[in-house]
């Protein structure tokens, strides 16, 4: 491990930094899938049922993944992060 990484600040920025660069690849991957389960005919113009489609998917994956960081958050944290208050926001967010 090089000196950079041993530093914990620095390893916290590089798992943070990790973290929402595996996030936006879902993003990407979640949107193809979304674009895919919606899109029927494609044609010129994106017409609203299918936008509405592609956003709400999108979203409930973001929804979906929020959670499932929220319930991991603390079990990753140690049985002390029990006892102190949750922030209002995720990192999915960033």
């Amino acid at each position: 491990m090089s000196a950079a990484l041993q530093d914990p600040y620095v390893r916290r920025f590089v798992n943070q930094e990790t973290q929402k660069q595996r996030f936006h690849g879902l993003i990407h991957e979640m949107t193809d899938r979304c674009w895919e389960a919606c899109m029927g005919n494609p044609s010129t113009k994106l017409d609203s049922k299918t936008e509405n489609c592609i956003k709400n998917c999108v979203d409930r994956f973001l929804d979906t993944s929020n959670f499932v960081v929220n319930r991991l958050e603390p079990m990753r944290a140690g049985p002390s992060a029990s006892s102190q208050p949750k922030s209002s926001g995720s990192f999915l967010y960033n």
